[in-house]
């Protein structure tokens, strides 16, 4: 059935019948009568069909939305749009529409939508690393091409970036440029013009290429957009070639502050798909080359590298010395960064600054600046900052499994990404490399000699010496799981984080510590809605001094799903997988059916209802919309499409049908969902 509606008239009346609480959506929290006539205007008769239910409803107001976005006065709705299975629409939406939303590209045709920072107003600017003149030059005639920008174009300095630097520039905050590559011109056949590589961004107000984010991006991406993977790779490698790390991400204020590094894994998993390609091997050799360096100069150099165990840590800055649980400045190392960090308001550190504010009579902006400024000298707030900035180079920010404490943590997900990343590179190099990894002057770490050629036997004890001091320093045998080690205290901490999960996923555990980990520790984090991020232990009682924290239970992030299914898996425990899989696309897919096409970035994994409802910190970003939405949010987006690959077309039906987990195990078994036993052998 096809109805030809005049769009502006039927979204009127389906807002004022339907979206009761005047938010612009259509969802189970509106009181409508949840039966809507949609007329024909085509027709004298007066044809139409009747709309019933919040999701039918919600997907008639995002269609007529788009519609109007288009300029139609009149658009001819049909009832399969509207009754298309939530499982099919938003896997159709992330495929051809979100990921095109989420795309930039930083030159002419992409920098005035990459340019622009939500979390930090200014006039558009784009900072030039001094090994790429050309891009300075080309960006220059940008500015002046095109005065309306008003583009501000400057240039990084030689050597190294410092804190006072960065300090510096906090008030001129700028995108960093990225990978360009020559392309063929329309304009003017047979001459070639600068491009930008492509990446994507996470969506809300992150509107930049973030390092383990486009990673569970583009995990998502591997069948439809191979182009933009590509792009986010050639992206990372000149992160490292030109910044010495893949940044937290590329805007200015995050210059001296990396992110979980993922590179050889994305690297690898790109090759498999494009290995018959001509340039595939070379672009793999590149990612190896420039993992290597980012490994061997950041993550495993002072202060990073925990000397005594052979661990490394998420730890502000160079240079800088252990001194109780805090560290000095010494002038010829100075550490990077200083302050709180710029893209965050002072609200977020209201439990810190607070008694700051109370003891010199401020208020928290005033406390804020003060100390930004230099005026305000308070020794334990530079604790709490350096610690802060570890947190925000972990990707965790924030959680009491590392607040307060993390710089001074040898951390379970920091070791089993360096594990990853040293046998990712034994095995390019022999499999692919001949067993001889040879490295150009621009991979070289610093400090290293010339002609350096290595063989996968290099990397392999590399991994091995790390497995052995996991082993050590991580894994609590009488708990049967692994916590990070505090290497100031020298003692483990009693935290509990899913991350334990991750030496499954790297292949660091062993048969036995793999199978203790289901038992016992798996269960701390298992959820209705799949598995949050701490344990509640963990968590503690949240109170006006332990306020609650994006990345603590009840939180669950797509990254911590992903590498959980990933890690049981290689384990044998499918059914387990199968079990976190659907419980997790399960409480996407009814989000996303009750209101209105909702897809976000973090999840209350305990309850079903409302688990988008997260107002931790920094609120929960891709839940403010209006109409219709536009993005998703990136890794949740990814992280679906890969969940659905992951299980079968009975499976998926039942997601389709909004089953739970227990109702539709009691349906396989024809035993009500009270009674069932939590087994996957059926689904």
């Amino acid at each position: 059935m096809a109805i030809l509606v005049e769009v502006n008239k039927a979204m009127q009346h389906l807002l004022q019948q339907e979206d009761t609480d005047q938010d612009g959506r259509i969802t189970i929290d509106d009181h409508g009568p949840k039966d809507f006539a949609l007329g024909d205007y085509s027709t004298q008769a007066g044809e139409s069909f009747n709309v019933h239910g919040v999701y039918h409803l919600s997907n008639l107001l995002q269609e007529l939305f788009q519609a109007q976005e288009r300029g139609s006065a009149t658009e001819t709705i049909t009832w399969s749009q509207l009754e298309e299975d939530p499982v099919r629409r938003l896997s159709r939406l992330i495929k051809t529409v979100w990921w095109d939303n989420l795309t930039r590209r930083i030159d002419s045709n992409g920098i005035e939508q990459a340019a622009p920072d939500p979390k930090v107003k200014d006039s558009p600017r784009i900072y030039i690393p001094p090994g790429v003149p050309e891009q300075f030059t080309y960006y220059k005639a940008v500015a002046k091409d095109r005065p309306e920008m008003n583009l501000d174009v400057q240039w990084l300095p030689e050597g190294d970036i410092t804190a006072d630097f960065i300090k510096g520039i906090n008030n001129k905050p700028g995108i960093l440029a990225l990978d360009m590559d020559y392309a063929q011109t329309e304009m003017v056949p047979g001459t070639k013009q600068l491009q930008g590589s492509p990446f994507i961004v996470p969506g809300g107000h992150f509107n930049e290429l973030y390092n383990w984010d486009a990673c569970f991006c583009a995990l998502g991406m591997l069948d439809t957009h191979l182009h933009i993977v590509k792009g986010i790779v050639k992206n990372f490698i000149f992160e490292i070639r030109h910044y010495g790390k893949i940044l937290n991400a590329n805007r200015s204020y995050y210059l001296g502050r990396a992110q979980p590094p993922l590179l050889t894994w994305l690297a690898r998993k790109l090759f498999d798909r494009t290995k018959d390609e001509v340039d595939a091997l070379e672009l793999l050799k590149k990612a190896i080359l420039g993992a290597r360096k980012e490994y061997l100069q950041w993550w495993t150099s002072v202060p990073r590298l925990d000397e005594v165990t052979g661990l490394s840590r998420y730890r502000p800055g160079k240079g800088i010395i252990a001194s109780s649980s805090y560290w000095h400045d010494r002038s010829n190392n100075p550490r990077v960064g200083k302050g709180s960090p710029p893209e965050c308001p002072p609200s977020v550190f209201a439990h810190v600054l607070d008694p700051y504010a109370k003891k010199h009579d401020m208020t928290l902006e005033e406390v804020s600046q003060a100390y930004n400024q230099g005026s305000l000298v308070e020794p334990d707030l530079d604790v709490f900052f350096d610690h802060d900035r570890a947190v925000r180079e972990n990707g965790h920010d924030t959680s009491n499994r590392i607040e307060g404490v993390c710089a001074d943590l040898a951390t379970v997900d920091l070791n089993c990404l360096l594990y990853q990343i040293e046998n990712d590179i034994a095995f390019v190099t022999k499999t692919y490399l001949g067993d001889r990894l040879v490295v150009p002057p621009e991979f070289r770490a610093a400090g290293e000699q010339l002609d350096v050629i290595e063989s996968s036997e290099i990397w392999v004890d590399k991994a091995s010496r790390r497995k052995a001091a996991m082993n050590q320093h991580f894994w609590n045998e009488e708990e049967g799981m692994y916590f990070d080690y505090n290497t100031v205290k020298k003692q483990q901490s009693t935290a509990e984080g899913v991350t334990c999960l991750w030496p499954l996923w790297c292949g660091a555990a062993s048969e036995h510590q793999a199978a203790r980990l289901v038992q016992s520790a798996m269960p701390r984090f298992e959820n209705i809605g799949g598995l949050s991020s701490t344990s509640e232990k963990t968590r503690g009682t949240v109170s006006a001094v332990n306020p609650q924290k994006q990345w603590d239970f009840p939180q669950g992030w797509a990254p911590h799903q992903v590498l959980a299914w990933d890690g049981l898996g290689s384990y044998g425990y499918h059914e387990d997988v199968n079990r976190l899989v659907y419980r997790w696309l399960h409480m996407v897919t009814r989000t996303f059916r009750d209101w209105n096409g909702t897809v976000v970035e973090k999840y209350d994994v305990t309850q079903l209802e409302r688990s988008h409802h997260v107002d931790a910190e920094y609120g929960n970003q891709g839940r403010e919309f209006k109409y219709a939405p536009t993005t998703g949010f990136g890794w949740t987006n990814g992280s679906y499409i890969y969940g659905l690959s992951l299980i079968n077309d009975d499976t998926r039906d039942a997601l389709a049908r909004g089953l739970s987990y227990e109702d539709r195990l009691a349906k396989v078994r024809g035993e009500t969902s009270r009674k069932s036993k939590l087994s996957c052998e059926d689904l």
